[in-house]
């Protein structure tokens, strides 16, 4: 497994800066900053499902309302709630009405019986499956249980006003006749700014106080409708505006149970995904203005709005207008579809790229193609008909069969569409009309869906595509974003993922890349095992998409004031993975190189690479670039077959064998532990207990004047006292101890001035002890009672306080040990080592939680904090095993049982 021979390696690191990212985007945003026209992405034909008096309505509302559904007034659309909705099925449904008039506000709670439903008034209504989807039902089946309110326990964010529940609050502004303002977002200066003062007086204006007829959606929605402002978000207009090629996507980003006209309060709300969680964020329509006009993200049309409030909803995600200066699409693409984004330039494309496409659409993943913008001519035409600057989208990929004269086989062809829908299309080979058609069959032609109208959808080969185009994104969706109805015979696949939350804590998991091999092997740790090669893989290999993912970063901007950590991964194979150390240790990681890594190590949000690897056990070590920089991350696994992904950590518990400071005693503590153990005695009293106060003065006793032979006679930590002074030593001792016995018997007697106090400071040498001279606090005191106190008297007997002496006595000479600097405190890379050797077995995540509880901001412990470390865990596992079932690694509390013990703990 390892070789006798150190590996080197050097990562390197990139950074990216404001100015670098603003030359970049600048010319690619250009692009859609002057197209007036406007162009609806919906198909000609579309027809609406419901009529604008009818919940959720569509944002095309020029069909006919169907008569067999009920018009819901406004005080009952809270029954379309998601809550409710889950309630009654997963299958979309519409209600039919009973002679139901509503005169005023009733808040529906729903009870399905069969077919039939009840709100609280007894009033009927049945449950009819629905031939018609409304776009909201869709999102429904999408996000599941994984939707949280802006505010709500679990969504990432808190809120001073509480959970913000869109129906709730726009219920409550249409009952009492008000428009909603949002307390969590306010129209000042700290929405807009965070590190700067505004250059002029901006207004904050709602839409009907800037035009006569403000509309969510003017002719549907495009691409168009996205225009930047003054704000340096051209990354997240470029993702808005691909978003807008996806209907199902878009309104689920967009819901489309939301206008200006009908139960119109002032309120509007959008959903983002963030970290695992779709999160639903509330706003109010009042929106930043400088002389009458919006001065961020804006449409074309005057009257319409959705893109400015989809951009503060965002902005209020991030805590204002400014932290979404800078950022990349692939960033805002993942807030928008919970997917892992993909970049390839084609000039440097892979061999098998044609191969990653095709697997990309029988997975429904999002893909787009682009040319670099001719920086002198917006919007320019290359000779072939395409147009730089632009976004296509891949909308279809097949291999066909083609027949000639000449040649015969198989050719890749893909299906791209210009978002204008007209008639700028590609006009080489295989394009509409060209003479290559003739070559397939008609069957082919059918199976294609081919037509040759102006629609601005063509088709190209691979070839041509990879010599005429320069840019490949490509955005995997998350295998929950699809739902089984969705999937169709040609792209009936989805990803199998993997995901993992965890934490780089300074001096406990934060141990920096590979170039610091010292502290490389404390950073967190993740073993995946791959056990499928991919389906037609000529290599026998499998196909691995990692995705890390930093964290909460870009709020962080403005309450911390820090930015994006540069973060990367390795990847390394175990070829005997029982046999290797969980977690994998200093030594392995200098005799075994990577197999696998992340480019370089970067400041951007999210890393990601696919990987071709064989069948096998690897282990994935995410981490930042330098040591001991904090920071929350995700990381995310992608395969096309089954991966078991674990932490590649310990199992918490206690060993069961001796531990080496549990050694044989030498006749030096053997004399110091009889002595502790009389002052015990007399300290005790007639009841022969003691409690925390008594046991604090014999500790204190203890760690502040214990003899330097017993104290260094650890394992070689410090030198033993010299020779010609061990009388001086003991009597000093004995001196201590008689004042400590005579302060407590002659305590609030007259003799009390004269005798020395128990916890005064009388030294037996001039060196620090491990408490620093404040002795033990009450808490650990009263800890180490309730370690041992078995019926709950708040005091410990002989026999209970000899078995604490014992573990003090294991515990200080671990502290001594690992103390290497002879600091006085542990850092958390020695605690790890120190807790293992004091006979625990703890994992990364109880080490952060150690750190953030007992550490200083330092990142160390000091000694009487490592002592209620070891004393709170020695608690908490012992009474789980007391309680859990010995072939399972769970165990059932009752509430009274699991207050009792955690509270006297």
């Amino acid at each position: 497994m390892t070789s006798n021979k150190t590996v080197y390696r050097s990562e390197i690191k990139l950074e990216v800066t404001e100015q670098c990212v603003k030359q970049k985007k600048a010319t690619q945003a250009s692009a859609s900053h002057f197209k007036i026209v406007k162009h609806s992405v919906a198909p000609s034909e579309y027809t609406a499902a419901y009529d604008k008096n009818v919940f959720p309505r569509s944002v095309f509302n020029k069909g006919s309302v169907d008569k067999g559904l009920v018009i819901i007034k406004q005080p009952l659309a809270k029954a379309f709630d998601r809550e409710h909705a889950e309630k009654l099925s997963s299958q979309p449904w519409r209600l039919q009405r009973e002679e139901v008039s509503v005169k005023k506000p009733v808040y529906v709670e729903l009870q399905q019986s069969g077919n039939e439903v009840k709100h609280r008034n007894n009033q009927k209504f049945h449950c009819i499956t629905s031939t018609k989807k409304t776009e909201s039902d869709g999102f429904l089946n999408y996000v599941g249980k994984n939707l949280y309110k802006y505010g709500e326990k679990g969504s990432g964010f808190s809120s001073k006003s509480g959970t913000q529940d869109y129906y709730e609050l726009r219920d409550e502004c249409l009952a009492n006749g008000t428009l909603f303002e949002d307390p969590e977002f306010p129209p000042t200066n700290s929405s807009l700014f965070y590190s700067q003062r505004p250059d002029r007086r901006y207004v904050w204006k709602r839409p009907a106080e800037i035009v006569d007829n403000p509309q969510l959606f003017v002719e549907g929605f495009s691409r168009f409708d996205v225009q930047q402002g003054e704000l340096g978000d051209c990354w997240l207009l470029a993702a808005v505006a691909n978003l807008t090629l996806y209907r199902r996507l878009f309104f689920q980003i967009v819901p489309d149970d939301q206008s200006f006209e009908e139960n119109y309060a002032g309120i509007f709300h959008f959903r983002f995904w963030q970290y695992g969680r779709w999160v639903d964020v509330v706003i109010d329509d009042r929106l930043p203005t400088y002389n009458g006009e919006l001065i961020f993200l804006h449409s074309t049309e005057p009257n319409e709005f959705w893109s400015a409030l989809l951009e503060k909803a965002y902005a209020k995600l991030h805590g204002s207008y400014e932290a979404l200066k800078g950022g990349s699409t692939c960033e805002a693409m993942e807030d928008m579809t919970g997917g892992v984004t993909e970049m390839y330039e084609l000039d440097s494309s892979p061999p098998n790229l044609f191969k990653i496409i095709v697997k990309a659409y029988e997975r429904w993943s999002l893909m787009g193609c682009s040319i670099e913008p001719d920086p002198d001519v917006l919007e320019a035409q290359t000779p072939e008909g395409l147009v730089r600057g632009h976004a296509y989208s891949i909308t279809k990929v097949q291999y066909v069969d083609i027949s000639t004269p000449n040649v015969s086989g198989k050719i890749p062809l893909l299906r791209l569409r210009n978002p204008w829908g007209n008639e700028s299309e590609w006009n080489g080979a295989w394009s509409d009309n060209s003479p290559e058609w003739q070559f397939i069959s008609q069957e082919q032609k059918d199976e294609l869906g081919l037509n040759f109208d102006f629609d601005g959808e063509f088709w190209i080969s691979f070839k041509d595509f990879q010599k005429h185009f320069q840019r490949l994104e490509i955005c995997n969706l998350n295998p929950d974003s699809l739902a089984e109805d969705e999937l169709t015979a040609d792209r009936n696949k989805k990803w199998v993922m993997s995901v993992f939350e965890g934490e780089w804590v300074r001096g406990v998991t934060a141990g920096g890349c590979r170039n610091f091999l010292n502290t490389f092997s404390h950073n967190p740790q993740y073993r995946v095992t791959l056990e499928e090669v991919d389906e037609g893989d000529d290599d026998d290999k499998c196909t691995l998409i990692v995705a890390l993912m930093q964290k909460n970063r870009r709020q962080m901007r403005r309450s911390v004031g820090v930015d994006l950590l540069t973060i990367g991964f390795a990847i390394y194979y175990l070829p005997y993975p029982d046999r290797a150390p969980k977690p994998l240790d200093l030594n392995f990681f200098k005799y075994n190189a990577s197999v696998a890594r992340s480019p370089s190590f970067i400041n951007l949000r999210e890393v990601s690479c696919r990987f071709k690897l064989p069948k096998g056990t690897y282990c994935i070590v995410p981490s930042t670039f330098d040591p001991n920089e904090e920071g929350e991350f995700l990381l995310r696994v992608f395969s096309e077959h089954q991966n078991n992904m674990e932490e590649n950590d310990q199992e918490i518990g206690l060993k069961d064998q001796k531990t080496p400071t549990a050694s044989k005693v030498t006749p030096a503590e053997a004399k110091e532990n009889e002595i502790v153990l009389q002052l015990f005695k007399h300290v005790a009293g007639k009841d022969e207990e003691v409690d925390w106060k008594e046991l604090k003065e014999i500790l204190d006793y203890y760690t502040r004047k214990e003899q330097p032979a017993v104290a260094m006679n650890m394992d070689g930590v410090g030198a033993a006292p010299e020779a010609n002074q061990p009388n001086s030593s003991q009597t000093n001792l004995l001196t201590a101890l008689l004042a400590l016995l005579c302060g407590t018997f002659c305590k609030d007697t007259p003799l009390a001035d004269v005798v020395s106090a128990p916890t005064q400071d009388i030294a037996v040498n001039e060196q620090q002890s491990e408490t620093k001279a404040r002795g033990f606090s009450k808490d650990v005191c009263r800890s180490m009672i309730a370690m041992l106190d078995t019926d709950r008297t708040g005091k410990l007997n002989f026999e209970e306080f000899e078995k604490l002496w014992t573990s003090i006595r294991v515990w200080k000479n671990v502290f001594l040990k690992f103390d290497r600097n002879n600091s006085g405190t542990l850092t958390g890379f020695e605690l790890r080592e120190a807790l293992s050797s004091a006979g625990y077995t703890i994992n990364n995540n109880i080490l952060n939680i150690l750190m953030h509880r007992y550490g200083n901001k330092d990142g160390e412990i000091e000694f009487d904090d490592f002592i209620m470390c070891a004393v709170k865990l020695k608690i908490m596992i012992e009474l789980f095993k007391e309680i859990a079932s010995p072939t399972t690694n769970n165990a059932t509390f009752s509430l009274d049982d699991w207050i009792e013990n955690t509270l006297y703990a």
